[in-house]
């Protein structure tokens, strides 16, 4: 049995390493399955070539045969894209967790779900077997796995927009955990929090959770991947405040952290670095930026377009960057939100720009000169003047002109007495306080 396990391994290697797609009716690599599985479920006696010194040696060496097949087993199946497969299988080794360690046990069930979620298209399939697990693993007894398997859920939840039941599983959590004070499993718990919050655009829920995870991270050691979460999560929350300068720094730490352990997420969080620069008015920075990290992708040239478009304050440009890149700008909602704000600056810029030398324009004459449909442009104007970016009227009873008035100069007399006002007020406290002295 461990010869054939051997050979089934090798075979299964060798189709991970390849990274090629691998047909469903591939003859090697379906053996391979087969033989595994042979070999995960077998029973102990015929394991006859493995021979130690004692029986309980024995029993080991198989147990870590085993679960090497598992492990050699989810591999084969991720590599096919078997999500089903891996559903099927976690149902078919139930029965050897009695004889496994618990440890180990929630090592396998964890690789089991993480290889599902590599799958593409899977998510239904992942939130059936988190519930079925969650659900074993509270018959079990087994509370840690159970928690990690939430967590997961809640994770799944949040990245299909079902925010409510994500929530409710944290909330839960979080008095559970609190109670085994664990503190790694806290922080985790709260980072995630944050982001639902935010993604609900609750931004003061969403800053209390993340304090929260801060507060349980500096009473324990936090791996580096969580650690660069957390920063990351910090920067976006920093970014909604408008201080994108220590959005920056956060998102500097984060990606350092997440480009050292080769975690996928470095490019998104580089992608929110770029961003920072450019709504800090640093877009000349970008390309510097993205020459010392030695980073390429699409990600990284959507934001060097809107960096180029931002510096040579084209409109047109940056609408036709939008388009271009829309699924790594449009469909990211923390990018999104920003563009949209930044588009806004530079339009209102750029219409600044354009009637400052008129006292009355047309508006179809602005919006051929900044290449935009009459109808955008008439809106903005309005939103303009309601905002006193600038005094002025829209007249439609002429076709729709432009009215610019010169900026009325403040009347200070309401200033002037409303200051008197308050320092009669500061002086009578003062009598009042030395009367009662006085008194006293």
């Amino acid at each position: 049995m461990e010869a054939q396990y051997e050979r089934a391994a090798a075979t299964v290697a060798e189709a991970v390493n390849s990274k090629l797609p691998i047909d469903d009716s591939s003859t090697s690599l379906a053996t391979a399955i087969s033989s595994l599985t042979d070999v995960a479920m077998a029973p102990n006696e015929r394991f006859t070539d493995v021979s130690t010194s004692s029986p309980a040696e024995t029993a080991a060496a198989v147990l870590k045969i085993k679960e090497n097949a598992i492990n050699s087993l989810i591999d084969a199946l991720v590599v096919r894209n078997d999500a089903q497969g891996l559903r099927e299988l976690l149902g078919r080794i139930r029965e050897l967790f009695s004889s496994i360690p618990k440890a180990k046990t929630a090592k396998i069930v964890r690789s089991v779900i993480e290889g599902i979620g590599k799958v593409p298209n899977s998510n239904d399939v992942l939130v059936e077997v988190c519930l079925e697990q969650a659900a074993w693993a509270t018959s079990e007894k087994r509370t840690f796995l159970r928690q990690r398997i939430d967590i997961k859920l809640s994770s799944l939840y949040y990245s299909t927009k079902k925010y409510k039941p994500a929530l409710e599983l944290l909330s839960a959590l979080i008095s559970e955990v609190k109670k085994l004070d664990d503190k790694v499993l806290l922080v985790e718990i709260h980072v995630l929090e944050s982001k639902i919050h935010h993604a609900l655009r609750n931004l003061p829920k969403a800053r209390a959770a993340l304090v929260s995870a801060r507060t349980a991270a500096n009473a324990v050691y936090v791996p580096p991947s969580l650690q660069a979460d957390m920063d990351a999560q910090s920067g976006i929350l920093h970014g909604e405040d408008k201080d994108f300068k220590t959005a920056y720094s956060y998102f500097y730490e984060s990606f350092e952290q997440f480009n050292s352990l080769n975690d996928p997420r470095s490019i998104l969080v580089l992608k929110y670095m770029l961003l920072s620069k450019i709504m800090a008015g640093d877009a000349m920075d970008v390309s510097s930026i993205i020459s010392s990290k030695a980073v390429a992708g699409s990600e990284v040239d959507a934001l060097k377009a809107v960096a180029k478009a931002y510096q040579s304050r084209s409109l047109a440009e940056f609408q036709e960057v939008l388009g271009s890149y829309k699924e790594e700008l449009q469909e990211d909602p923390v990018v999104h939100s920003h563009l949209k704000a930044l588009y806004n600056a530079l339009m209102e810029q750029n219409l600044l720009r354009i009637i400052e030398p008129y006292s009355r324009v047309d508006v179809a004459h602005v919006a051929e000169q900044i290449k935009l449909p009459v109808a955008d442009v008439e809106s903005k104007l309005s939103q303009m003047i309601l905002d006193r970016k600038f005094a002025g009227t829209l007249d439609h009873t002429k076709g729709g002109m432009l009215e610019i008035y010169e900026e009325e100069a403040g009347d200070e007399l309401y200033g002037n007495a409303l200051g008197t006002i308050d320092n009669m007020s500061k002086v009578l406290d003062s009598l009042f306080g030395r009367s009662l002295k006085i008194v006293s």
